[in-house]
């Protein structure tokens, strides 16, 4: 399960890729992601030790991205606040079955680690602009 702190963090980022190259206060963030501002200073103040984004202070400063959004790995931004995304498995055990689901776990483990190093903050925007314009389209989505 992904952590709410890795899903903040990836929504900061995507608000900041939108708005990109311009600067983005916190509260701007907080108000248009429905996020505490307390909390989401704490989670830039991360990113940024983390060299995803970079601060300027003043009248006219914010954050905003540090590099380009193909340059920055889903898994990177859930390292750097901390929410990295495991998957739980069995206990240890010296039954046959669960040495099996152990290492299952491993291995799916493995190429979900794999997965979160190739995804990137590019690939989640353009899922994002994606989907705005199929929901702005007529009024909304249409299934079934």
């Amino acid at each position: 399960m992904l952590r709410r702190s890795g899903l903040q963090a990836l929504q900061a980022l995507l608000h900041l890729a939108m708005a990109s190259p311009q600067w983005c206060s916190v509260s701007d963030i907080a108000e248009a992601q429905g996020l505490p501002a307390p909390m989401l200073e704490q989670l830039l103040l991360q990113l940024r030790r983390a060299e995803l984004v970079e601060a300027k202070r003043g009248r006219q400063g914010g954050y905003r991205l540090s590099r380009a959004v193909e340059s920055i790995p889903v898994g990177e931004v859930l390292s750097a606040v901390g929410a990295p995304l495991t998957l739980n498995g069995p206990g240890e055990s010296s039954r046959a079955e669960q040495q099996v689901l152990s290492s299952m776990g491993r291995r799916l483990q493995t190429a979900l680690d794999r997965e979160l190093k190739q995804l990137t903050l590019q690939e989640l925007l353009f899922d994002l602009q994606s989907w705005q314009e199929c929901l702005s389209n007529e009024g909304g989505l249409m299934l079934g």
